[in-house]
């Protein structure tokens, strides 16, 4: 699930007009036996012996973990001039990347069920672990980085963040911490039609937050309680609201592949990459480069890598490319890595699923939505829409995906189906108490204070 290859012919393709756009979003229908699941999970590392976080170079590095990774297991080192960052599978089965501040990702492969999904998380995690253990490395799955400042935080040496970090300054007032202190886990997955993806695309939207209590796992920062369950999905809230939030224009009469295209083309832009090289392009508008008249690169029209570009740097609660991306939960243990998929896939790969979500949230207005978004990431399962909590809806929607999964009627090598993966959402949902809520606890109490257990007790 990722865009055309940079050398490729399609990404070559000049851009002439906006229907090719929007040619290019329809071309990612297909057919329901061709749909996959794409799982990213991202995660903290850092040194084990002194609780710091890992540099890029050096003895005990990003550097050291990516050649690491690729001599041990044959991945194929991606690189930015002489660094190192990222890796990808020979044969096209997912990537390993950076994030601003070290965090690393895995951009799994298309799967087709959850069992493969949580098979290829465990995988993944066997290996960082192999490698980390010789350089004296852990990580840590949590949504916000909880001890570390902005300054402590390394910065990755990739031009892109270059160019990011200083107009995030410009537009919002947490963009940084965004970039370099959070870590999501977030599910890639296709839709049939245009109909199919509006309808996808609204209940996600909808019940995003249901998804981001559910996950709530963020609740410390520079070593001290945030006063957030979620400081991950807050962080959103003020990062760059241009590029962000619920999209309440995907619930108008009329919402298509057009409508999200006219919203991508004034999405203000970062970069455009030519050479191999990032030119500055923060806060033109693609509309303009349409014309040709972008001022870094008059008279010169776009090609398709630079929409793919321009579409990754836009991050709404669900993101639509030519698949829909789940953005709303904090990343966790590795168990709720694999139910976050399982959530999403019996949500929305069952139709009679589908249509009960759909059921539960057309009537909700778009400012009951916003309201939602707002009070979640302080409040989670308490918090309120239309006189029923989070914690009410959240068990009626496990219930929904559960049923969705059971019907798929796909079972793992345990004999279970893939349902048996919402089991740890079903536990918080019944009591209650998210995962920030029991470190919050274990913080006032067995932890007398001191954060740095949580690197201890939880690291993978």
């Amino acid at each position: 699930m990722s865009g055309p290859a940079p050398d490729s012919p399609k990404a070559r393709m000049p851009i002439e007009t906006k229907a090719q756009l929007i040619e290019e979003l329809a071309s990612g229908s297909k057919p329901k036996a061709e749909w996959k699941i794409g799982t990213e999970h991202e995660k903290f590392p850092f040194l084990t012996d002194t609780l710091q976080p890992v540099p890029y170079h050096g003895p005990r590095s990003i550097k050291a973990l990516l050649d690491g990774l690729k001599d041990r297991y044959g991945w194929a080192g991606v690189y930015e001039g002489e660094n190192i960052i990222a890796l990808s599978d020979p044969n096209g089965l997912g990537n390993v990347s950076l994030e601003p501040g070290g965090q690393f990702e895995l951009s799994g492969a298309p799967l087709d069920t959850v069992h493969e999904t949580c098979e290829e998380v465990h995988e993944h995690l066997t290996q960082v672990r192999e490698v980390g253990d010789k350089l004296g490395i852990g990580f840590l799955g949590l949504g916000a980085s909880p001890l570390w400042s902005l300054k402590e935080t390394p910065v990755m040496p990739k031009g892109r963040y270059g160019i990011m970090a200083p107009y995030m300054d410009k537009v919002g007032t947490k963009g940084r911490d965004m970039m370099f202190r959070t870590c999501t886990v977030q599910v890639n997955l296709d839709f049939a039609s245009e109909a199919d993806m509006v309808k996808k695309l609204r209940v996600s939207l909808a019940l995003q937050p249901i998804a981001t209590a559910l996950f709530a796992d963020s609740p410390f920062l520079d070593g001290k309680p945030n006063g957030f369950l979620s400081y991950r999905s807050e962080v959103w809230r003020d990062t760059d609201n241009q590029r962000a939030g619920m999209l309440p224009f995907a619930f108008e009469n009329g919402f298509g592949f057009e409508q999200y295209v006219d919203y991508a083309l004034d999405v203000p832009m970062y970069f455009v990459m030519r050479d191999g090289k990032y030119i500055n392009a923060s806060g033109e508008s693609f509309r303009a480069f349409l014309d040709g008249r972008l001022p870094q690169l008059p008279g010169e029209k776009p090609v398709m890598k630079d929409w793919a570009d321009h579409l990754t740097t836009i991050f709404p609660e669900v993101r639509l490319k030519k698949y829909l991306e789940m953005r709303g939960a904090d990343s966790g243990p590795w168990r709720r890595l694999c139910a976050l998929p399982a959530l999403w896939v019996g949500l929305l790969y069952h139709q009679a699923s589908l249509d009960a979500a759909w059921d539960m949230v057309k009537d909700w207005t778009a400012e009951e939505r916003q309201t939602l978004r707002d009070d979640v990431p302080r409040l989670a399962l308490h918090a309120k829409i239309r006189g029923r909590s989070v914690q009410d809806i959240a068990k009626d929607v496990l219930k929904i995906a559960r049923q969705g999964l059971e019907a798929r009627a796909l079972h793992g090598c345990k004999g279970k189906t893939e349902a048996a993966f919402l089991d740890p959402l079903d536990e918080i949902a019944q009591s209650g108490k998210t995962a920030a809520e029991h470190l919050l606890a274990l913080y006032n109490g067995d932890w007398h204070q001191d954060v740095t257990r949580v690197f201890r007790d939880f690291a993978y």
